[in-house]
């Protein structure tokens, strides 16, 4: 099972492992690379924390600097640039313990931001330089590509709650009207809200009704946005690609679903803005509520589980075919054999049936919830 990580339990940074050759006339060999991010991998870090992914960013051979693939190079000197994600230990742990009681097997944990993007990013964006922000509930995570390669992440703590929450002191209304309030009514762009429309606010507990206007609505949905959105793009200058991301902003989550956010963004950025879903990876006739922005990270995941399960079946060895063989009369099965061969069909049945009915859940809850 490939479980996405959340941004608020991660960190990136940046590291550099350096290596002198023996035997400088030989080629560099993807072993050669390989073993140097295992050894990447391996590095010590603070107590309580495990390195998740290692990204190989560039490297240098002797003269030659800044090279994206040293393999087939020669010299006495590789240098390697890496970015590392590191996690904490104890949600590691809790992932893997929730994912056991459930009787399944944690294959490998997958940076969520890392999984949306798969999801939402084409080949061109990533080759281009694109930031994808993934504005969700809790959080809202950036990451930058570059030559197709991941080249900055970061977190913001701030996402779509945080304006619920905005809305609920802001307007004296129960969280579940205030979630209402920004869907339906809100936007993030106060100059374009109209001065003369207004929602009316059910009193509670013998209050009198009251009536606030969309203009105010929009001036604290603003506020908030405008802060993420500085936040987004400190990280941006800080990351070094500020002038290098050729397909700028790809904004997608549930968050991105808020009117005028990518007008506003546009304005405060200056870069072009996309809002992406999963859609394209999707078959014609998958439930609407899957093709949302919402769901970029879940598909972003199974799209990566597949590759991978499907790299290590190619990867197995074949067996070999056997051309001759003596051929013999299979004996009748005895009754114990038989016996044991319909158990293990009735088990197997069991598992499949199990899937079929998870599965069958999630799309009849998805089905009821569209």
């Amino acid at each position: 099972m490939f479980v996405g990580i959340a941004g608020q339990n991660i960190k990136c940074m940046s590291q550099r492992l350096s290596r002198n050759r023996s035997k400088s006339d030989d080629l560099i060999m993807d072993d050669e690379i390989e073993e140097m991010i295992k050894e990447m991998a391996n590095s010590r870090v603070p107590a309580g924390e495990k390195i998740l992914h290692v990204i190989p960013q560039a490297y240098n051979v002797d003269d030659h600097i800044g090279v994206e693939n040293a393999s087939g190079m020669t010299g006495t000197r590789i240098e390697g640039d890496y970015k590392l994600f590191i996690g904490k230990i104890n949600s590691v742990e809790h992932s893997k313990l929730v994912i056991n009681r459930a009787g399944l097997n944690l294959k490998e944990l997958i940076l969520e931001p890392v999984a949306s993007a798969k999801a939402v990013l084409t080949e061109d964006e990533m080759e281009l330089g694109a930031a994808m922000i993934d504005m969700g509930g809790g959080t809202t995570d950036l990451l930058i590509y570059h030559n197709n390669i991941i080249r900055h992440t970061a977190v913001i703590p701030f996402g779509g709650n945080s304006i619920t929450e905005d809305l609920r002191h802001g307007c004296s209304v129960s969280l579940k009207n205030a979630e209402q309030m920004k869907i339906q009514y809100g936007s993030c762009y106060s100059e374009f809200a109209p001065e003369n429309k207004t929602v009316v606010i059910p009193g509670i507990g013998g209050l009198e009704k009251r009536e606030v206007s969309f203009k105010f609505i929009a001036r604290i949905i603003e506020a908030r946005v405008e802060e993420i959105i500085e936040a987004i793009m400190y990280e941006i200058e800080n990351s070094g690609y500020m002038d290098k991301l050729g397909a700028g902003i790809v904004l997608t989550g549930g968050g991105s679903q808020l009117t005028n956010l990518k007008q506003f963004i546009q304005s405060k950025t200056g870069y072009s803005v996309r809002i992406a879903s999963p859609v394209n990876h999707l078959s014609h006739d998958t439930p609407q509520e899957v093709c949302k922005p919402s769901s970029s990270t879940a598909i972003g995941l199974l799209m990566i589980g597949h590759d991978k399960m499907k790299n290590i079946a190619q990867s197995a060895p074949e067996e070999e075919p056997v051309l001759f063989e003596d051929l013999e009369i299979a004996a009748p099965a005895t009754s114990k054999e038989e016996k044991n061969k319909k158990k293990s069909i009735r088990k197997t049945g069991r598992f499949l049936g199990g899937v079929s009915h998870i599965l069958g859940d999630i799309f009849d809850t998805t089905n009821n919830e569209a």
